[in-house]
């Protein structure tokens, strides 16, 4: 199959501003990864240039190997226990509002990296207690007790996306199963029913609009609150093809749907990534919830 070409609009180069000069120099300083980097999300030069980041916990080595993610599969090295205070570092230093964590799968471990994210979460609040967090977990592959240990520890929003329709996971997640997703966020809820969820689904692998719709009402079964959006860009020639570029009008049409179906908050576009605006996105998400409860 031929290759697609990537649409002019897409094509994103950086602009190294001091601001993410200043921001790189800061993350290389204390050893941390980030997902903008080892994604290669193409919003990273607009965040960075705000002091927007999205770290990536446990590591930079995944123990699963998805057909759409730039991410280094192979043997994770040991977990920094230092990590949390290095995070909590970062947050300090740039006095961020709201800060998302986020990490490889790390299957290796007994609780799949869940008390790692537990720890950084208490970190950032003993250094930042006003600082809203946001954390964009894997699945843990469903170990007793690894999500009950991240909710515990109270983020202000639990992100765990779906990716894409479920026909599609045997060739594009093969490692993960779409109802354990949607179990586990339907569960956070269960748990803390003041946790905002999230989740995610990435456009152009292959699906159709009947399957997206019923994503959607999977997600609103789960009562998942905030829905994102997005264009799926192939990082190699060896990682899934991309079948389509979505144009921006049916995005616009994806996001009203998505607010007919009782999400409180969607953000639909070709640019649009788990954490990008997350911080704006996030203080609507409350604005919408506040006015809801009235």
């Amino acid at each position: 199959m031929a290759r697609l070409e990537k649409p002019s609009w897409l094509r994103v180069k950086v602009k190294l501003t001091p601001e993410y000069l200043e921001t790189q120099e800061q993350v290389r300083r204390l050893g941390l990864s980030t997902v903008c980097e080892e994604a290669a999300c193409p919003n990273i030069s607009e965040c960075w240039s705000k002091k927007h980041v999205t770290v990536m916990i446990l590591g930079e080595i995944c123990t699963r190997a998805c057909r759409f993610c730039n991410v280094k599969t192979g043997t994770p090295t040991k977990v920094n226990t230092k990590e949390p205070e290095e995070v909590a570092e970062l947050v300090h230093k740039f006095q961020a509002r709201h800060v998302v964590i986020t990490s490889v799968d790390r299957d290796d471990l007994p609780d799949g990296g869940a008390q790692q994210f537990a720890d950084v979460i208490r970190a950032v609040r003993s250094v930042s207690p006003n600082t809203t967090i946001e954390v964009l977990t894997p699945d843990f592959l469903g170990k007793v007790g690894a999500l009950e240990r991240v909710v515990e520890a109270e983020p202000d929003v639990y992100n765990h996306n779906v990716e894409t329709v479920p026909r599609l996971y045997a060739q594009v997640r093969p490692q993960a199963r779409y109802f354990n997703s949607l179990f586990l966020l339907k569960r956070v809820k269960f748990l803390n029913p003041k946790i905002f969820t999230k989740s995610g689904l990435m456009l152009g692998l292959g699906e159709d609009r009947k399957e997206i719709s019923q994503v959607m009402n999977d997600l609103r079964e789960a009562e998942v609150d905030f829905l994102t959006i997005g264009q799926y860009l192939q990082p190699s020639p060896h990682h899934h093809p991309v079948l389509r570029y979505v144009p921006e009008d049916e995005y616009l049409r994806l996001e009203k749907r998505a607010y007919q179906k009782g999400f409180l908050m969607v953000s639909a576009s070709a640019f649009t990534r788990s954490s990008y605006h997350a911080e704006y996105l996030f203080n609507q998400l409350k604005a919408k919830k506040l006015a809801s409860s009235s």
